[in-house]
């Protein structure tokens, strides 16, 4: 799978993939017109699909304007399409659909959105996770609860290590200073916190990462890492409460 990943507004990312085998394209999250028309323009492309991750506006608000120019589907979580600008096909949690060649399984994980989904293509061994989980982060809890946005992570956390993450926004720099705070003996995260400075100021991406890195140095991951829980004095609690812990510490840091 042929996965281009397109900047957009201050810091979103929207991807642009494309099946080898059978030339199918879709947008992942098309945060403006643009930047995906000049992209789309510049390689003589065309459009077969928008998959959208969930409803926020900078993951949508391409939809439109790009069904309009280039003919395509609009592709969404079937309890959020009253919130999807232009949605054609509605998909069920765990159903699986086909792109092409590949086959997409759906997982509808509530927490950042109610309606928020990530798409799995379990043959490329790929993951477009919206803005559930991040690099070295996870997303702000907005519509459902703490509770959720722990089930939901762990979901993505439960695919193959080396699982390739495409999340929707380059956070990695700032999400790497909360978690060093808080795990600071994890030498595999002070290795990556140098890759990442390196990569940022060449305003290169950071984006993708994997299941494996994310495991090894993102802090939402490792509620069960004794360290961790001694550090905010939580040694005797839960992986959910750890987790709750650190969401909240991290709306205020």
């Amino acid at each position: 799978m042929n996965v281009n990943l397109i900047p957009c507004l201050s810091d979103n990312y929207s991807y642009f993939v494309i099946d080898p085998d059978s030339k199918k394209t879709c947008i992942v999250d098309p945060a403006e017109f643009g930047a995906l028309d000049n992209f789309i323009t510049k390689n003589k492309l065309t459009v077969d699909y928008i998959l959208n991750t969930h409803h926020h506006a900078d993951h949508v608000d391409g939809n439109l304007q790009l069904k309009e120019k280039y003919k395509c589907k609009i592709v969404g979580f079937e309890k959020d399409k009253s919130r999807i600008p232009g949605i054609d096909i509605t998909l069920k949690d765990q159903e699986t659909w086909m792109f092409g060649n590949e086959e997409i399984k759906i997982h509808h994980v509530p927490g950042h959105t109610m309606g928020h989904i990530f798409f799995h293509f379990t043959k490329s061994k790929i993951a477009f996770v919206g803005d559930t989980l991040f690099s070295l982060g996870c997303g702000r809890v907005f519509e459902g609860s703490y509770e959720e946005m722990f089930h939901s992570v762990m979901k993505v956390k439960k695919l193959p290590a080396e699982t390739i993450i495409y999340c929707g926004h380059e956070y990695t720099a700032s999400n790497a200073k909360f978690c060093i705070a808080y795990d600071p003996s994890n030498k595999t995260l002070e290795k990556r916190v140098n890759e990442i400075k390196t990569l940022r100021s060449k305003n290169l991406p950071t984006i993708p990462t994997t299941i494996k890195n994310e495991i090894d140095t993102n802090i939402f991951l490792r509620c069960d890492n004794r360290e961790i829980r001694k550090n905010l004095s939580l040694e005797n609690s839960s992986d959910i409460e750890v987790f709750i812990k650190l969401r909240k510490l991290k709306d205020n840091f």
